[in-house]
C-alpha cells in the first residue's frame, strides 16, 4: 500500500474587491459579511476543513486587518497535529513589491510550500459562495495522472462570457483550451445549453505547480494569474485535466443545492446569493450540518421579537435574523439581518441585507438595500425607496435598484 499523499491547502484572499464598493472600503473582500454570521472567506476554510485538510494558509493583501483577525480568533486548530489555518500577508521576499497577480501571490509565498514539502497543492479563491468535497476532486486528479485539475462548474451558455470556460476532452479528461470570458463558446457534448465554467479551484502536483509559477515569475509578458496564465501553462503541455462539479456530492446536500456556486463579486450577485438563502427550499442551504460552514461564535443573547411601546406587534417572514438583535413591533420580509441589529416599532425592513450594530429607528423604512456595519437610521428615515434621493446622498445604487450604505452612515429622516 502507498503511503497517502501529503496535501496543503491554500486560499487566494488578496483581492481589492473594487466591484464591491462601498462594502470593501474598509475590509478585503473575504472579510465582508454574508448571511449573517458569516464572513465570505468561512466557506472557502469550511469546504477545506470538512474535506479533511489540516495544513492550510490564507494569502491576504488589500486591507486585511479585519480578515487576518477574524482568521486568527475564529480558526483555532490544535497544534499537537500540526494542524493550521494562518493567514500570510504580503512578505515582499523577492523585493520590495506587493503581488502583482494570484500566480505571483503564490512565488513570493514559496517558503511556505518548501517548509511543508507537500505532494500536492490545493489553491482556491476566497470570495465564492459554495460546499465542495476537494477529497474527491483529490482522488480524481490522482487518477488522471494530470499535474493540473481545473474544478469546473456547469453555467448557462449564455453567460460564458462571464467565466473562464473550459473547452474539455470527455476522453482523454483532459483540457483542449482554457477560454477567457469567450463570446463564441459553444456547449457541452451532453449538454449543448451549458459551458463548463472555471470555478478558481486548482489542485496540481507540488513539484509541477512550483516549475510553473516560477518559469511564469520569469516572463516579462506574463499578468501572473492562476486562471489566465498557470492554467493555460498546463493547458499547452497536455498536463491540465478538470473536474466536473456535476461528480462532486456532498454530505448532506440535496437535489435542490447539489452544485450550487455563486461568485459573489458585484453588488447585484451579493444581493442574489442572500436571496438564494431565505427560501422555503432554499437554493443554498445554510443548515445543513452534515457539511457545516463554521464561523466565529458569536457571545450574544437569542434574537427576540417584541411589541413595540405602544403594543404594536411586528412579523418577521421568509428571513434570517442573528443572535444578539432585537426588533421592537417591526415588519421583516425576505431580508437577511446581522448581529445586535435594533429596528424600532413601526419599522420595515424588507429585501434587504443588513449587517451587524445597525439601529433603524422607530417608522424608519428600508428597502432592497445593503446597510453596512454601524448604519443608524434616524426615526422615520428611508433608504431604497427614493432612488434619486439616495443618489443626492451619495449613497451607490446599482442598475437594478439596489441601495448601498457604507460602513457608519448617519441617515436624516
Amino acid at each position: 500500500m502507498s503511503a497517502p499523499k501529503k496535501v496543503f491547502g491554500i486560499i487566494l484572499a488578496g483581492g481589492e474587491g473594487k466591484r464591491l464598493m462601498p462594502l470593501t472600503g474598509d475590509r478585503a473582500k473575504p472579510a465582508v459579511p454574508f448571511g449573517g454570521q458569516y464572513r465570505l472567506i468561512d466557506f472557502a476554510i469550511s469546504n477545506l476543513i470538512n474535506s479533511g485538510l489540516r495544513q492550510i494558509v490564507v494569502l491576504t493583501q488589500y486591507k486585511s486587518h479585519s480578515l487576518d483577525r477574524h482568521i486568527s480568533q475564529t480558526w483555532r486548530m490544535s497544534a499537537l497535529l500540526d494542524s493550521y489555518v494562518a493567514s500570510v500577508p504580503a512578505q515582499q521576499r523577492l523585493g520590495k513589491r506587493w503581488f502583482s497577480g494570484s500566480a505571483d501571490a503564490i512565488l513570493q509565498s514559496m517558503n511556505l510550500i518548501n517548509d511543508e514539502k507537500p505532494d500536492i497543492v490545493v489553491v482556491i479563491g476566497a470570495d465564492h459562495v459554495y460546499r465542495m468535497d476537494f477529497r474527491q476532486m483529490l482522488e480524481a486528479h490522482i487518477e488522471s495522472g494530470a499535474k493540473a485539475t481545473v474544478a469546473g462548474i456547469r453555467q448557462p451558455l449564455a453567460l460564458a462570457s462571464q467565466f473562464g470556460v473550459i473547452d474539455a476532452d470527455p476522453e482523454s479528461g483532459r483540457i483542449r483550451q482554457f477560454l477567457e470570458k469567450p463570446t463564441d463558446a459553444t456547449g457541452l457534448a451532453d449538454s449543448p445549453h451549458e459551458v463548463l465554467a472555471s470555478m478558481g479551484n486548482y489542485i496540481f502536483d507540488a513539484d509541477a505547480l512550483i516549475a510553473a509559477v516560477e518559469a511564469d515569475g520569469e516572463s516579462p509578458t506574463s499578468s501572473h494569474d492562476m486562471g489566465g496564465d498557470i492554467v493555460p501553462y498546463f493547458v499547452d503541455r497536455g498536463e491540465a485535466g478538470y473536474y466536473d462539479m456535476k461528480q462532486n456530492d456532498v454530505p448532506g446536500s440535496s437535489p435542490r443545492d447539489r452544485s450550487y456556486w455563486r461568485d459573489v463579486g458585484t453588488i447585484d450577485s451579493f444581493f442574489d446569493a442572500h436571496r438564494d438563502l431565505i427560501s422555503t427550499l432554499p437554493v443554498f442551504n445554510l443548515y445543513n450540518m452534515e457539511w457545516p460552514i463554521h464561523s466565529q461564535a458569536v457571545n450574544s443573547p437569542p434574537a427576540k421579537f417584541v411589541r413595540d411601546s405602544v403594543g404594536r406587534i411586528g412579523n418577521a417572514i421568509d428571513s434570517i435574523v442573528s443572535l444578539g438583535s432585537v426588533l421592537s413591533g417591526t415588519h421583516l420580509e425576505r431580508s437577511v439581518v446581522g448581529p445586535w441589529t435594533l429596528a424600532g416599532g413601526g419599522s420595515t425592513i424588507t429585501d434587504s441585507v443588513v449587517f451587524d450594530h445597525v439601529h433603524v429607528g422607530q417608522g424608519a423604512r428600508v428597502h432592497r438595500a445593503i446597510l453596512d456595519k454601524n448604519v443608524v437610521l434616524a426615526d422615520g428615515a428611508t433608504v431604497g425607496v427614493d432612488r434619486e434621493r439616495d443618489l443626492a446622498r451619495g449613497f451607490t445604487v446599482t442598475e437594478s435598484g439596489i441601495t448601498v450604505v457604507g460602513k457608519g452612515v448617519f441617515i436624516e429622516r
